[in-house]
């Protein structure tokens, strides 16, 4: 090479790709990360997603410009190569500094104030409606005004998971607990480990666990061939029962959303008390604690069990408007099997993922994630900012011919539906080799 350094090629880099050998590369240069991973702040599932590869834009996507001055302790002493950037990639590391220059990352409005507030006037309404009013339709309101406050708060966990929406990290932190697990029930330990992950292998059907729904949804007959999960290590079996429920899941998409928060209060003490590693377990612990306090103290005070029911009901079913956001920004897109990689950053984000088209009066009802594409590119960007560079991102994936898929709610609900009912009448045909009755033919010409 005509010079002393050390160099490996590609090839070699991705041998390196065990938890135990765990290399990656960033701007030609080839770090050791294999002791780092059990300490890195945003866990070893994306260590391990992109081992053995180039991380340059993802580390770019993720980090701050002040994480660079702490790369050089695992460099180990090589180089790549066959390192090169594509034009694409090119185009993506300019506007991320053109962005930092015009400060944009630390600039975060005054989104957070606004939603604070609006967070406390609707708990405080809600428990008023609940304790000083009388009138089931009163109570049902209440309910609802809950799930609409859920869905505020999962907004602001959401920011503050991808950059400091407080002044300090500490403060940051106290407001994820406060906010994320003793307001919603939800650990916010949990979701960034599986967040992370999504955001590191979007819509990839092995890697990506915002993909794995088995036995109530799977967006691809991909899936059909009991795919092993890597992000939770188990095989994702499609058995008989799977096979029924996904036969109808274009029917009963609607109604599990409505219920999905059942399965993320599982998730949650599925992992705060396994034998993972959890950041700030006992701090997690006890928010959540302190929301099996309060809410089932709260929904006692209603006159009877019907009102009970129903007040949870309403509230799960208003908050479902936020799970079903989440799914149409990604069902419908393409997916794919495999790990990621990090040389294709770009395009696999525009590929995975959906816009939400709105006006700009309704960017305080979808949290700003209505622009999928522009946070998973620009994760860090606080949300005031992802309506201003949309053209800009739209103008990148035209000048590469790659996607930008910018559709209404109701045609999001389209395409998921369209998705989802493809993917049904395959799990039937799959599921009943044998000639079907009349019956079944007359639920399914009509499903």
């Amino acid at each position: 090479m005509g010079d002393n350094k050390k160099y490996i090629s590609s090839d070699e880099l991705k041998k390196h790709n065990k938890s135990d050998d765990l290399w990656i590369s960033i701007q030609g240069k080839v770090y050791n990360v294999t002791d780092w991973a059990k300490e890195h702040p945003g866990g070893d599932i994306p260590l391990m997603n992109l081992a053995g590869n180039d991380v340059t834009d993802a580390f770019i996507a993720f980090h701050p410009g002040s994480a660079w001055q702490h790369l050089d302790r695992f460099f180990n002493g090589y180089y790549l190569e066959d390192f090169k950037v594509s034009e694409v990639s090119k185009d993506y590391r300019r506007l991320v500094s053109e962005f930092s220059k015009a400060g944009m990352f630390e600039k975060k409005g005054h989104g957070v104030i606004y939603s604070l507030c609006l967070v406390a006037l609707l708990l405080f309404t809600c428990v008023y409606g609940v304790l000083c009013c009388n009138g089931f339709w009163v109570h049902m309101l209440s309910g609802g005004l809950l799930g609409f406050l859920w869905m505020q708060v999962a907004y602001l966990g959401h920011d503050s998971g991808h950059y400091q929406i407080m002044t300090t990290r500490g403060f940051n932190k106290v407001a994820q607990i406060l906010t994320g697990n003793c307001l919603t029930g939800i650990s916010i330990a949990w979701w960034k480990w599986t967040h992370n992950a999504h955001h590191i292998a979007c819509n990839s059907l092995d890697y990506d666990p915002d993909l794995q729904h088995l036995p109530f949804l799977a967006v691809s007959t991909k899936l059909f061939h009991s795919l092993t999960s890597q992000f939770y290590g188990r095989k994702l079996t499609f058995d008989p029962l799977s096979r029924f429920l996904v036969s109808y899941q274009h029917i009963s998409y609607y109604p599990v959303m409505c219920v999905a928060r059942v399965n993320l209060y599982l998730q949650t003490l599925l992992l705060l008390f396994s034998k993972r590693k959890v950041p700030d377990r006992a701090f997690n612990i006890l928010g959540i604690c302190v929301f099996w306090s309060w809410f089932p103290l709260l929904v006692s005070c209603l006159p009877n069990w019907n009102e009970r029911v129903c007040f949870v009901l309403t509230s799960f079913c208003v908050c479902s408007v936020q799970h079903i956001q989440f799914t149409l920004n990604h069902f419908a897109a393409n997916v794919y099997v495999g790990a990621p990689k990090g040389n294709d950053w770009f395009e696999k984000q525009t590929s995975g993922t959906i816009d939400i088209s709105c006006s700009s009066w309704m960017d305080w009802f979808f949290g700003g994630l209505q622009f999928q594409l522009e946070h998973h590119l620009f994760p860090r960007l606080p949300r005031c900012h992802l309506r201003n560079i949309a053209p800009v991102v739209r103008e990148l994936c035209k000048k590469h011919n790659l996607p930008y898929r910018s559709l209404s709610f109701f045609e999001a609900n389209v395409w998921t539906l369209r998705t989802l009912r493809a993917a049904a009448l395959e799990a039937r045909d799959f599921s009943n080799p044998v000639p079907k009755n009349l019956l079944w033919e007359a639920v399914n010409t009509h499903g």
